[in-house]
């Protein structure tokens, strides 16, 4: 079963998500967030077997948009995770069913990121699943030009901002937006585009942003998933943030994936990736049981 919503709009937007049903009756919920580098992405992006690995292990499922950066920046981002879990917790109940009290949320990439930041939030989820996501804005991964788009045909400045626009943006294809994050990769300036403030000169001010810099002992059980030869989001990226979380006496678990790409999970049969992903219902289920 999937139905669309509108969990949250405004005079400027409306955000959707795709709700997927379970045989389960008063089932656990898993708000999923999808990549993107921000600047592009949609619900519909999560694949099938994804869905279907959910949906036949009696977990339900809610894929979210939300406002997409350069037009809009982090903190207003973030504002719509929350609302979103929000709307699940309020109005999903009326509409499906659903344990309110019984929310994971789990992203990839960037909305792995944004998954983990759900850590940081006042209405925290039960757990969080960050596939291939970071907690770091400020390291030179993300605030120095990357040398593997730097491989890659220069994007133009010009070029680039052809591609974006003012309008408040909820979805966008990767083939719309993509040449706009490669060009910003290359330039060292994507953190600037998504937050509007220059990590070289002001770092402090995104300190709040960081999910590993705000890791405290109410944080949610955590499980981590990446690949060794990410060339998108150093697998570093989550080791040190499962550091942070056993710093502070968090369940936290990486999985590690020998010689896994950014996206490893495209290859969802392959026998290492299939054992990875029983693993993450295995997490869910204890955590939301």
């Amino acid at each position: 079963m999937k139905k669309t919503v509108i969990y949250k709009e405004d005079v400027n937007f409306s955000i959707k998500a795709d709700f997927y049903g379970t045989y389960q009756e008063n089932a656990p919920v898993v708000i999923y967030i999808h990549g993107g580098g921000l600047i592009w992405g949609t619900k519909e992006e999560i694949s099938e077997e994804m869905i279907k690995l959910y949906t036949d292990n009696g977990l339900s499922l809610f894929s979210i948009d939300y406002r997409l950066a350069p037009a809009t920046k982090l903190p207003e981002i973030l504002k719509d995770i929350e609302d979103a879990i929000h709307w699940i917790q309020v109005e999903g109940p009326k509409e499906f069913s659903i344990d309110p009290k019984k929310i994971a949320v789990a992203g990839s990439s960037a909305g792995g990121f944004l998954a983990l930041s759900t850590g940081t939030f006042t209405l925290k989820p039960r757990a969080i699943v960050s596939l291939y996501g970071y907690g770091d804005l400020i390291g030179g991964w993300a605030a120095s030009p990357s040398k593997f788009y730097c491989q890659k045909d220069t994007v133009s400045k010009e070029l680039a901002y052809k591609l974006i626009t003012d309008r408040i943006v909820t979805e966008a294809t990767v083939e719309e937006r993509f040449l706009f994050y490669v060009y910003a990769r290359q330039n060292g300036v994507w953190i600037e585009e998504i937050t509007g403030v220059n990590p070289l000169n002001n770092k402090e001010a995104l300190y709040p942003f960081c999910p590993n810099r705000n890791v405290t002992k109410e944080f949610p059980p955590t499980l981590l998933l990446h690949g060794t030869k990410d060339t998108d989001v150093p697998y570093e990226q989550s080791v040190f943030m499962r550091a942070a979380l056993i710093k502070q006496s968090v369940e936290a678990r990486l999985i590690t994936i020998p010689n896994g790409e950014h996206v490893f999970d495209k290859n969802f049969q392959d026998p290492i990736v299939q054992h990875a992903l029983t693993q993450v219902i295995d997490f869910l289920k204890t955590h939301l049981n």
